[in-house]
């Protein structure tokens, strides 16, 4: 859980204003369509997998299942804000950005 807290916290470094919000459990959404669901150590990927990962309040690390994109790959988020998670898949130095899913979107 160490390493999660400093994963979270020098990717909060990177990106700009963070202000922690109340937790990352929920339903988030991609600009390109994709959706995935956290509560508490368990994932719903944007694959269809239910998984677990590394939880912190503000942040989650999980292992992209077989059969997915990018699988095998350590997928890497933190909230920026109640409704923005910075996203880094793999060894990627470019963010993601995924927001809160409205209701009825996922």
């Amino acid at each position: 859980m160490r390493g999660l807290l400093v994963t979270v916290v020098l990717l909060g470094a990177f990106v700009a204003g963070t202000a922690w919000a109340d937790a990352i459990d929920g339903e988030w959404c991609s600009v390109q369509g994709r959706t995935l669901a956290i509560e508490g150590p368990r994932i719903h990927t944007p694959g269809g997998n239910r998984i677990e990962g590394l939880y912190d309040r503000h942040g989650f690390i999980y292992t992209v299942p077989p059969g997915e994109p990018d699988a095998g790959k350590e997928v890497r988020m933190v909230m920026v804000n109640e409704d923005t998670v910075q996203m880094a898949v793999g060894a990627a130095t470019a963010f993601q950005t995924w927001r809160r899913c409205r209701p009825g979107t996922s």
